[in-house]
């Protein structure tokens, strides 16, 4: 199933979650540790994940038409894998230069948690909408 575009897509979607959510954790264990500054991963165009499957398929693809001037058109590249950075931006840092915020690596944990579940619910919807099709529910 990996091959059919969708199911890539949302591959893909969850394994750049489970990377993030391994480098958000890693944040909260080194809350104490000095001098360590809390990192991130690069979000991933994940629009281009879709343009790379439709121009890998045997199958005619969709195209995109533009009825008007104030469309907005339609751009992406090649799969990415996420790449582990440090956070940009540090709204406070401790006393021993320890630059996590407990609060702020909740929340992107939970962000995390609800993205991977919204993946893994269409990956599970799609796959009985193909056994349906196929006759084997």
């Amino acid at each position: 199933m990996e091959k059919i575009g969708l199911f890539e897509a949302l591959s893909s979607k969850m394994k750049y979650l489970d990377t993030r959510q391994k480098v958000i954790s890693q944040n909260i264990a080194n809350a104490d540790t000095p001098n360590y500054q809390a990192k991130d991963v690069k979000e991933i165009d994940f629009s281009g994940v879709l343009k790379k499957v439709q121009g890998n398929s045997k199958v005619p693809s969709v195209q995109m038409a533009a009825t008007d001037a104030q469309h907005v058109g339609f751009g992406g590249g090649a799969l990415q894998q996420p790449r582990v950075m440090k956070q940009k931006v540090t709204y406070e840092t401790a006393p021993d230069k320890n630059g996590v915020i407990m609060e702020e690596q909740m929340v992107k944990a939970n962000d995390v948690q609800m993205n991977y579940n919204l993946m893994l619910n269409l990956y599970k919807s799609n796959m009985d909408m193909m056994r349906s099709a196929l006759g084997r529910r």
